[in-house]
């Protein structure tokens, strides 16, 4: 019965009613896309970059070169001769290197000549057709398979670097010879080939600029080590000792992470301030209400309602609201992730799950609401449990 009436009060004017569940609604959106977004970026990161110690590569902006070679999302700081690289990936404290080499895309889509222990450090496996063996065949990620299409047994020709727009390469093609497994890593979207394939067409490419073939070059590579002395001092020996640079990607990402998790708390901060201003609209929402509708009070008391049920009538009427705010927020919350991973995975080929429930921190963001709602009623409840009923009528 109270509980009814209480949902019936908050409809008595729905325009209020609406700036109050908007307003709150939109601190709650807000907060759930920082704690989707917060959690599954550093996720992203972090599993891309698993057990990759050090990435050699040309001297640069150390963030740049992780950000290309780790997580293909920015262009390369220039390529290094693979003769040099070779010397530091033969060293005994090297457990694991892996070449890449980035010349050509399809799409706006990287084609990365590599190595086939590439698909092993993230764990994917053939999923149809075969690895590449020779020159231009390629292995294409299972989300790009989808996107754009692809199949074992076609062919495409690649665009000269990494412009969509670029110059065709129309003497060669490039011949799908396998799809890998879905990763949910940076591997999904890329088209991979062995390093020959990268060469060819650019000897090809100088050749037809007329220019002089120069030593072969890569543009990076990923490494793990075994000694974790040479992780410190590798970054200061390459850098002092060869026109090269290693970088660690954990240093540089935690630097990203700062500098993502100022923007993040500045939002967060604005979204309590937005729900601070709702709490104070569900107060004054409910206090006017109150006045307007003291006589109507008074009679509930004269059929019998306690002072009590008085206050959690009021009491719920606040919670109501901050239920209807809660659940809209969440949905307008996981909405502008679902734009925020269109728009992500075309510019960085990174994907957010907007389905994903975090029920620690979501949990929290609901007791919190709830807490608003509560605060916010307090004075109205405690003035509709004190009511004078002779006075009210008296004056009604």
């Amino acid at each position: 019965m109270i509980a009814k009436l209480a949902w019936r009060n908050i409809w008595f004017k729905p325009l209020n009613t609406a700036l109050s569940v908007l307003l709150l609604a939109s601190s709650v959106a807000i907060i759930t896309l920082l704690i989707l977004l917060q959690k599954q970026f550093e996720e992203q990161f972090s599993s891309n970059a698993d057990n990759i110690d050090l990435v050699l590569g040309a001297q640069g902006s150390p963030l740049q070169l992780v950000l290309s070679s780790v997580y293909q999302v920015d262009a390369p700081t220039g390529n290094i001769e693979y003769d040099s690289a070779q010397v530091w990936m033969r060293h005994p404290f090297v457990q694991s290197a892996i070449p890449l080499a980035f010349g050509d895309n399809y799409l706006g889509f990287k084609i990365v000549g590599t190595t086939p222990e590439y698909l092993s450090k993230f764990n994917s496996k053939i999923e149809s057709g075969r690895l590449f063996s020779g020159n231009f065949e390629v292995v294409i990620g299972s989300e790009l398979a989808k996107k754009i299409n692809l199949k074992v047994g076609d062919k495409f020709n690649g665009t000269h670097g990494d412009a969509k727009e670029g110059e065709q390469h129309e003497e060669y093609k490039y011949e799908v010879v396998g799809i890998a497994s879905r990763t949910g890593k940076v591997i999904d979207n890329l088209i991979l080939s062995n390093i020959e394939s990268v060469w060819a067409m650019h000897s090809e490419h100088e050749q037809h600029e007329g220019g002089i073939q120069e030593p072969k070059e890569i543009t990076a590579v990923i490494l793990q080590l075994r000694n974790k002395m040479a992780i410190m001092t590798w970054p200061r020996i390459i850098g002092q000792n060869t026109n090269m640079q290693a970088v660690s990607p954990a240093i540089e990402i935690n630097r990203l992470f700062t500098l993502f998790g100022i923007g993040l708390k500045t939002l967060e901060y604005l979204a309590y301030g937005i729900m601070l201003i709702s709490g104070i609209s569900i107060f004054i929402a409910l206090y006017n209400r109150l006045k307007e509708r003291k006589y109507e009070f008074a009679l509930l008391r004269l059929q019998g309602a306690s002072r009590f049920q008085l206050l959690w009538l009021v009491l719920l009427e606040s919670l109501f609201l901050c239920v209807l705010g809660y659940f809209f927020g969440t949905i307008i919350g996981r909405f502008a992730l679902q734009l925020l991973s269109s728009a992500s995975e075309e510019d960085f080929k990174l994907g957010f799950n907007p389905f994903e429930i975090i029920w620690n921190k979501e949990g929290a963001l609901l007791i919190v609401t709830l807490f608003v709602g509560i605060i916010s009623a307090i004075l109205p409840a405690v003035k509709a449990y004190k009511m004078n009923i002779s006075k009210t009528l008296a004056n009604g």
